[in-house]
């Protein structure tokens, strides 16, 4: 069995320990050495047992009494106390190793973010690194108080869903900062939604990352993440470091379900301050249903609105839902798909019309 952390800082070598054995080969006591500093007894005795650090004073002091060099006793000391903050951050790891129960360890794992094998310290380690903080303190700070608000249900379920949340959020972080995003214009993404409002109603084959460039161009990021377990996200809104941040997942696999979804999280954006996370309402987890609404609202108005209802005949046929998709600019996924919505046509109908959306290559951890 190893030497555990404890015993480790006792068997620790301190910068006292080699002036005692200087003092040894010198014949002189401790007494002598503060009489010949010019320190009292217990500032000597509080230098050897490791109380006070060998300053830069007291190094040289030591050079003239000692006649050992004073660059010997600061990198003495510089290596001890390197060594001590070692042994407090090891136990300090040691005690969040619980805190990994919270995290998708295996899909971090297997989009490469973690690279440790086994729970551990060293994991630990490697999701503080991944999260960019220095402490779990941290972590519970930016990754969960500020957007765990009183809306959220406490239970042992939702903690676990916070480190999956947080885990993802956190993704969407990383791979905004391999983009090169100018400062945020938010006529020039207005302007931009018309063109963006041809691709819903095209839906080129390279239609996301057409969309990501149209957003990259207002200093908008769009990112495209998998989804984690746990967090059942399609998609989140929030500003990181002055720019707006929007990350989408594939979780539905329909183009209906990732153009409104993708004009809610922008609505978010228009509409609503710089300081809050937007993302969809889940176990756990329950929305401001006001601004939910005025997104729902911004998304309807660009993709379909609301108006539309005057024009439908008694009967609806797919042919009816054609003719109002090119009537209003838009994809017959998205009339098809408010309609199923507001019951007027059944989930059932018309499902050939909606287009897959798939996103393998774009996924940022995939």
């Amino acid at each position: 069995m190893g030497i555990n952390l404890k015993d480790e800082r006792e068997l620790l070598s301190k910068p006292g320990d080699t002036i005692v054995e200087t003092l040894e080969e010198l014949k002189m006591s401790q007494a002598e050495l503060a009489e010949r500093m010019g320190k009292t007894p217990s500032k000597i005795n509080d230098i050897i047992s490791g109380k006070e650090p060998i300053s830069v004073s007291t190094a040289l002091q030591l050079e003239k009494v000692l006649d050992v060099d004073a660059q010997f006793w600061l990198n003495r000391e510089m290596q001890y106390r390197e060594k001590l903050s070692r042994l407090d951050q090891e136990e300090a790891l040691e005690e969040c190793k619980e805190w990994l129960n919270q995290q998708p360890i295996k899909e971090l794992k297997r989009y490469g973010y973690i690279k440790s094998d086994k729970p551990g310290t060293a994991m630990v380690a490697e999701f503080l690194q991944f999260y960019g903080v220095a402490t779990q303190v941290q972590w519970q700070s930016i990754y969960v108080d500020q957007f765990a608000s009183v809306d959220y249900r406490k239970s042992e379920k939702h903690q676990f869903a916070m480190g999956s949340i947080a885990a993802w959020l956190r993704i969407g972080e990383i791979e905004m900062r391999k983009l090169n995003i100018q400062e945020f214009h938010k006529d020039i993404m207005k302007d931009n939604l018309s063109t963006i409002k041809k691709l819903v109603r095209t839906h080129p084959e390279d239609f996301a990352e057409r969309l990501q460039a149209l957003c990259l161009d207002a200093g908008v990021a769009l990112v495209y993440t998998a989804c984690i377990s746990k967090a059942p996200i399609s998609g989140a809104a929030r500003w990181v470091g002055g720019n707006p941040l929007i990350q989408l997942t594939d979780r539905y696999k329909s183009n209906d379900h990732f153009w409104f979804t993708f004009f809610h999280e922008i609505g978010h954006i228009f509409l609503h301050g710089k300081k809050e996370i937007f993302m969809e309402e889940f176990e756990g987890y329950t929305l401001n249903q006001v601004k939910e609404i005025e997104a729902n609202d911004f998304a309807v108005r660009w993709l379909l609105p609301e108006e539309f209802l005057k024009d439908l005949p008694d009967t609806i046929t797919e042919k009816d839902i054609r003719i109002i998709a090119r009537a209003y600019e838009t994809h017959p996924a998205i009339v098809l798909s408010r309609l199923q919505h507001k019951k007027l046509v059944p989930y059932s109908f018309g499902n050939t019309m909606k287009l897959k959306v798939v996103l393998n290559d774009l996924l940022a951890n995939s």
